[in-house]
């Protein structure tokens, strides 16, 4: 079992200990109190044990991210190539987004929900004239992707980053928006 210490100060000078003890447990007791229990078939240090927690507690943001800001729920999809598609793409925007992060100290404190926002905001029009040439047309820049475009040595490395994805996305089956399977 775990024991916990605790102390308190207060100013409740009408409080007794007994009274000011009582409301600090009113406080501190929510009913989402309880404990996880790590379970492994390996034996594991203390120290094994905490770092297999701290791994799990980031492994679970995660999935966070990947369900609540990058959106790869639901999964339309049906079979098991175009599942795994979905999740693999979803890891990749997670891992484009945390590289960005990593790679520029301006967004280490930006959420993944805006970073997300903004490059989906980011707007390429391909006009095409009859000689065959074609005129890209960039719109929507916020602070955000404007950044992100001139740090990464121009619109074309975005331009190339979508066209990738798009591809891969075609190669798992996986269709967008609006499109049935």
């Amino acid at each position: 079992m775990i024991e916990i210490d605790y102390s308190f100060r207060t100013k409740l000078f009408e409080l007794s200990d007994e009274k000011a003890i009582e409301l600090l447990k009113a406080s501190l007791i929510n009913g989402r109190e309880g404990f996880f229990c790590l379970k492994s078939n390996r034996d594991l240090t203390l120290k094994d044990a905490l770092i297999t927690y701290r791994k799990k507690d980031s492994i679970e943001k995660i999935f966070h991210s990947l369900k609540n800001e990058i959106n790869i729920k639901p999964l339309r999809v049906w079979s098991d190539d175009s599942i795994n598609g979905a999740i693999i793409l979803g890891f990749i925007a997670q891992l484009f987004i945390s590289l960005m992060r990593d790679e520029f100290e301006d967004l280490k404190h930006t959420s993944t929900k805006f970073i997300k926002k903004s490059l989906k905001n980011l707007t390429l029009t391909i006009k095409f004239k009859i000689n065959g040439v074609k005129n890209y047309i960039f719109a929507n820049f916020d602070w955000i992707n404007s950044w992100i475009v001139a740090k990464m040595n121009g619109i074309t490395y975005i331009y190339q980053i979508f066209i990738n994805l798009n591809k891969l996305s075609s190669s798992f089956g996986i269709k967008k928006k609006g499109n049935s399977q």
